[in-house]
């Protein structure tokens, strides 16, 4: 990576306001480029602007509309690499389709390392990211990865909260690791739920591991969509006797009615995936990562250590 005058920005159309708050970070203007739907459903893109021999970033968050934001990436960064950029950064907040990052079962399909491949094949040199589902994915890449961590600044949000006597609970046990370093950070006692996943929309809740009796819980997880998995924990910690039940979680898909018949007071969620309008946003805390991924991007540009940010 070379100087900060040879950097470039770009953003496809799947957070536009994520896209504005890095700029505004950076400092920089949105890189011009046309990206258009034909009627018949493809994506056009035509980039307005010379790229030749610079260091592009471009942000897409792979959420909402996964499918169609993923071939939008590629169609972009595709675009980049024939205008002649001398290097293609993937920001991708949430790095979709990360769920399926094994062979759990026969006949079943490893997406997490299929976009990986994607990703490498259409041009990107770097994938910036953050929190993937599992730490493994990053072994699926043959060019440079950095994950970043949302633990840091939801910390700071947490603290705001006040719980008295909080315990850290893990809705599963994919999430220990997680959870863990939340407890860690925050000097308190951690507490896990036995989950099973039945299908891809129901969780069966077996058993808690752990004293949350008195206590205000702090749900973990990288991930909320319906929120199953946070609505049946959270009714295993007030049945167990805890108090205040509130979440933190890093990639606040919400879809649907997630906080309906909840026991979750609050929920802090980062702003790696945009909110829907129509999510009642009554009990959510958004907290902006733009500012982590800015710096990242800064010391990516300058040479320096990514993980020296949390230093």
């Amino acid at each position: 990576m070379a100087s900060e005058q040879s950097m470039m920005l770009f953003a496809g159309t799947s957070h536009p306001e994520m896209a504005k708050q890095l700029a505004a970070c950076l400092k920089l203007n949105l890189g011009k480029a046309i990206i258009e739907t034909f009627p018949d459903g493809e994506i056009g893109v035509q980039i307005l602007e010379s790229v030749r021999g610079r260091d592009v970033f471009v942000l897409q968050t792979i959420a909402r509309r996964p499918s169609f934001y993923l071939m939008e990436l590629l169609i972009l960064v595709d675009a980049l690499k024939r205008s002649s950029a001398r290097s293609i950064v993937a920001v991708i907040p949430h790095y979709g389709y990360a769920r399926q990052d094994r062979r759990g079962k026969g006949r079943e399909p490893i997406t997490a390392k299929l976009v990986a491949n994607l990703l490498e094949k259409a041009g990107v040199t770097r994938v910036l990211t953050m929190d993937l589902h599992t730490e493994q994915i990053q072994g699926f890449f043959d060019i440079p990865l950095d994950n970043l961590y949302a633990r840091h600044i939801l910390v700071e949000a947490i603290e705001k909260l006040k719980l008295n006597k909080p315990v850290v609970v893990t809705p599963d046990i994919g999430s220990i690791k997680l959870a863990r370093s939340y407890s860690e950070a925050l000097g308190v006692e951690l507490a896990i739920i036995d989950k099973r996943r039945v299908n891809a929309e129901q969780v069966e809740t077996n058993a808690l591991i752990g004293n949350v009796e008195g206590c205000d819980v702090l749900l973990i997880d990288d991930v909320c969509s319906t929120g199953g998995t946070l609505k049946k924990a959270s009714w295993v910690c007030k049945k167990a006797g805890a108090n205040r039940i509130c979440a933190a979680v890093t990639h606040g898909l919400i879809i649907g009615k997630a906080f309906e018949e909840s026991a979750i007071e609050k929920m802090l969620i980062t702003n790696t995936v945009p909110v829907l309008e129509e999510t009642d946003q009554s009990r959510l805390e958004i907290v902006s990562v733009a500012p982590l991924f800015g710096k990242a991007i800064e010391y990516m540009i300058g040479a320096k250590s990514i993980s020296s940010l949390y230093s």
